[in-house]
């Protein structure tokens, strides 16, 4: 897959290891890098994916994911 994706809110550190994995050519691949890791940067990088996901999927969405947190956003009631 060809794209690229925006990650905000990353620190020096968090966006390196998120090149790093971004560069690699096969998932399991990350897996391995990741399990070389300490587990506090384990667990950031498990964090990073999930991010990537998410920025993948609002990126081919067809608006449909706007539509559906507008409603969400209608329904919340949760007081800050």
């Amino acid at each position: 897959m060809d794209c690229n994706i925006t990650l905000e809110g990353l620190n020096p550190k968090q966006m390196a290891l998120a090149d790093i994995m971004w560069g690699l050519e096969e998932f399991d691949a990350v897996e391995a890098f990741i399990r070389t890791l300490p587990s506090r940067e384990q667990a950031e990088c498990r964090s990073i994916i999930e991010l990537m996901k998410m920025a993948i999927m609002e990126q081919q969405d067809d608006g449909s994911l706007a539509k559906a947190r507008q409603v969400l956003r209608k329904y919340n009631t949760k007081k800050g």
